[in-house]
């Protein structure tokens, strides 16, 4: 059954090219009023009543609400639902949103199903009593500025009669106040979801350019999306070698699972994403383009590729729950806005980053020209003396004591060796092993922190650990080295890396403690940098904690995951 139409249905009260005009709404319902039976008129009051009530608010979900309720109200009716068709898409039959009166819950989720087709007339008439009968249903469409909005729906009268002509004149009338009332919450609406999107938009462009690591900025991006778009996960997921999109980046509730998921190459959305193609998906748990493990968590989705100057560095997934409202066109226009916005800041702080380590590599080559030069010729030459000295010494006791200086002297020699090496290291060069890796974030760490933290290894840390954990691990101990050398003003920083341990539940894991001796943390500070380390740790199925440092003082930071 369509919407009812009918000649004499008032027109839209609007200005050309102005606002929505209250009074010209007023004037053509009094029109629409004239001629009307007693019994009508009679009903005035009721209906000025029902116009002031759904002209209140400016929310437009709210609103929306209040339209239906007032609606059945003025009607008599146990029922009613409003239908908002997305202008945006092509046929027409899209769904931007879907509200209820009188329905329980699951029915609202069954309706909800076939609002934007003509099953949900069928579904709405099965409510009436008796079922179906052809009096006990109203359709009127819901206009704004001129263009269909949305259907009003109304079944199930009162006392099991019929709606009236009295009825139709009325909830007409209402609708042409509904309209008025939904466009100017829409223009609210919409302009607080452009300032909303735009701040966003302004508080990650400050965030990235403000010196945070590679880990952060991603972080950053991933938890502003989750908050603008109200969805259940920010993801990032950048390129993998495989050809793939690996997750590498979650702001939710529930992040377990999600870190280092991995979208493959064949399927049908890479190539679209690489290729800078937003992908919008209805319902992630049965389309089936979305073939990881975790896509059933979700329905509504939007994946945006992070595009900049013709570059995809990567790509913003903002998946909702199960059963929520999809994304309308207003929201992935300005989701895909924020993504070309949050690429671009990406390049700009990658940039930033770049300068700043040709800057650190620099002062390396430096710090080690002057080791060599300076320090191993004295140490050397210092030995040569006490070698002298021992074998003119006469007492055996200091010939020993002065052997032992000079063995002292040879071990930092070859240390003072290794560091240099470790400095004068380009960052291609790092063989791929656990313990490489955390003695290279260790000797990068050096140069800020002005002295070599120690670095402790027990078990086969390179043969134990995989290689999605030691991914992690290296960025929990390039986070913890980073706190240490920012915040807590240490003289003294040890570093040991278990692969022994085991978690509380039995399960074989590797430990990460990093301690250091310095300020340890106030009271009222920043705690981001230890979320992080959590949230990382718990992706795995592991946990992050942290206490006091060495000798009671400074910060022991314990991160530990499965192996």
């Amino acid at each position: 059954m369509p919407p009812t139409e009918e000649p004499s249905a008032p027109r839209d009260a609007t200005l050309p090219g102005g606002p929505l005009d209250p009074l010209a709404a007023a004037t053509e319902a009094t029109r629409s009023l004239q001629g009307m039976s007693t019994e009508l008129t009679a009903r005035i009051p009721q209906l000025l009543e029902a116009m002031r009530s759904v002209g209140t608010g400016l929310e437009l979900h709210s609103t929306l609400d209040r339209i239906a309720g007032t609606a059945a109200e003025l009607a008599d009716a146990r029922y009613a639902a409003i239908a908002v068709t997305e202008a945006a898409d092509p046929a027409g039959e899209g769904l931007a949103d879907f509200v209820t009166y009188g329905f329980a819950e699951e029915e609202h989720r069954r309706l909800g199903a076939h609002a934007g087709s003509s099953e949900l007339l069928g579904a709405l008439l099965s409510r009436s009593a008796p079922a179906g009968a052809p009096g006990d249903f109203l359709a009127v469409p819901i206009r704004v500025e001129g263009e269909i909005f949305g259907n009003l729906y109304l079944t199930g009268k009162r006392g099991g009669g019929e709606f009236g002509v009295a009825d139709l004149h009325m909830v007409k009338i209402l609708a042409t106040e509904a309209g008025i009332a939904i466009g100017n919450a829409r223009v609210y609406e919409q302009g607080r979801q452009r300032m909303r999107w735009i701040d966003g938009s302004v508080a990650v462009t400050t965030a990235l350019l403000s010196g945070s690591d590679a880990e952060d900025a991603l972080s950053v991006v991933a938890e502003q999306a989750r908050r603008l778009a109200d969805s259940a996960a920010g993801i990032v997921l950048l390129p993998d070698a495989e050809g793939g999109l690996e997750m590498v980046a979650v702001s939710a509730d529930d992040p377990a699972g999600l870190l280092g998921t991995v979208i493959p190459p064949h399927s049908p959305v890479v190539d679209r994403l690489l290729a800078g193609e937003p992908v919008f998906v209805e319902d992630s748990a049965t389309d089936p383009r979305m073939i990881t493990d975790v896509a059933p968590r979700f329905g509504p989705s939007m994946l945006l590729p992070l595009r900049s100057g013709g570059r995809v560095l990567g790509t913003l997934a903002i998946p909702r729950d199960r059963g929520a409202r999809p994304y309308t066109a207003a929201e992935r226009t300005l989701a895909g806005q924020f993504a070309a916005q949050a690429a671009l800041a990406l390049v700009l702080a990658e940039a930033q980053r770049d300068r700043e380590r040709l800057a650190v590599y620099e002062d390396r080559d430096r710090i080690a020209r002057d080791l060599h030069d300076l320090v191993i010729q004295r140490l050397f030459a210092t030995g040569l003396l006490l070698e002298s000295a021992q074998r003119k010494a006469v007492v055996p006791d200091v010939r020993t004591r002065v052997g032992q200086a000079v063995d002292e002297l040879d071990v930092t020699i070859q240390e003072i060796r290794t560091a240099i090496f470790a400095l004068q290291q380009g960052p291609a060069e790092a063989p791929a092993g656990l313990r490489t890796r955390v003695l290279r974030e260790i000797g990068t760490a050096a140069v800020p922190l002005g002295f070599q933290p120690s670095a402790a290894f027990v078990g086969a840390v390179d043969a134990k650990v995989g290689e999605r954990t030691g991914k992690n691990l290296v960025a929990a101990l390039r986070e913890a080295l980073s706190n240490a050398f920012r915040h807590a003003r240490a003289s003294r920083i040890e570093v040991v890396v278990d692969a022994t341990a085991r978690l509380p539940d039995g399960r074989e894991a590797v430990r990460l403690t990093v301690a250091d001796d310095g300020v340890g943390i106030p009271e009222g500070g920043r705690r981001s940098g230890l979320r992080n380390l959590a949230k990382r740790a718990e992706s795995l199925g592991g946990s992050s904690a942290y206490g006091p440092g060495l000798d009671g003082r400074g910060t022991r930071v314990v991160w530990e995951a499965p192996l």
